[in-house]
């Protein structure tokens, strides 16, 4: 018999309660999306018309906004890859025995979490040029992605590290493995198991802050969106705002679909991997075998 330490286990009339409070929530949440629906309705944002819009090549709205996708999958996966290879050096680092590499690691990291996102990318686009370092607003994007979310990874890897049982490196210590085999062999594998969806998380929330582009004039899904609301309306008057802003925010929501699904997947395969790994009968070395003279038992 068990019973959960956080709360008691509903009894019969918990649980119709419960299921009262599900169907009405359920019957709001009905309600405000059908108000919300009849409402567009009425305004005439329902036409289809005004979402053949989005299909149609004539109008080259189709076109810009997978020019745009492609552009916003291009910075985010530089930021991506870039930042998790930093991110990975800085935990690495933050563990470190020695002073001298663990504190200014740890000050590097502390500096920017601290720092706005948006701040970095301006930093990056106004500044560096006045250095003598020329740079796009691809570049600075990047740059601010990474700088940003490359001390938030760190931060994540090192807890998923730390998070691995003691006794394992103490036993790994035990037989003689180094610490950079300690950290490579056994740590850090079984600290990407467990820090996987968080660090999935991180990387949607990295492509979501690529929209940041806008601000230093980066044709992302935003600014594209942004940019056709205003020639259309311009053309033919806000009434395709509201469809080209649901195309982006959809886009956005497949994306970050893809990649929860994607880690669901590795999650699932790495999981398999390692419990067939530890089904999996072990023969010991003859020398190894007890029962005497190294032979079998």
């Amino acid at each position: 018999m068990s019973a959960s330490v956080l709360f008691d286990v509903p009894g019969p009339r918990g649980r119709r309660r419960q299921r009262i409070g599900s169907v009405v929530g359920a019957l709001a949440v009905l309600a405000l999306i059908g108000l919300a629906a009849w409402r567009l309705g009425i305004n005439g944002q329902l036409e289809p018309s005004r979402w053949a819009i989005l299909f149609d090549a004539r109008t080259n709205v189709p076109q810009r906004l997978l020019e745009a996708l492609l552009n916003t999958l291009e910075v985010a996966a530089v930021g991506m890859v870039a930042a998790t290879v930093l991110g990975a050096f800085l935990a690495v680092g933050r563990l470190s025995d020695h002073a001298w590499v663990r504190i200014p690691v740890a000050a590097v990291i502390e500096f920017f979490r601290a720092v706005p996102l948006l701040v970095l990318i301006l930093f990056c686009f106004l500044f560096l040029p006045r250095t003598g370092i020329s740079i796009s607003a691809f570049g600075a994007l990047a740059l601010g992605l990474t700088l940003y979310n490359m001390a938030v990874l760190a931060e994540i890897i090192r807890a998923g590290i730390l998070s691995v049982d003691r006794g394992q490196s103490e036993a790994a210590y035990a037989v003689g493995m180094r610490k950079w085999q300690v950290m490579t062999f056994i740590l850090v594998p079984q600290a990407v198991r467990r820090m996987l969806p968080v660090l999935i998380a991180q990387l949607v929330v990295l492509l979501k802050d690529s929209s940041l582009g806008f601000i230093v004039g980066y044709l992302e899904l935003l600014r594209t969106a942004r940019s056709l609301v205003e020639t259309l309306n311009f053309q033919f008057g806000p009434i395709y705002t509201f469809q080209l802003y649901v195309a982006a925010a959809v886009i956005y929501i497949i994306v970050n679909l893809l990649l929860s699904w994607l880690a669901r997947v590795v999650e699932r395969r790495t999981g398999r991997s390692t419990k067939a790994a530890a089904t999996k009968e072990a023969k010991l070395p003859a020398d190894l075998q007890m029962g005497g003279g190294g032979g079998t038992v």
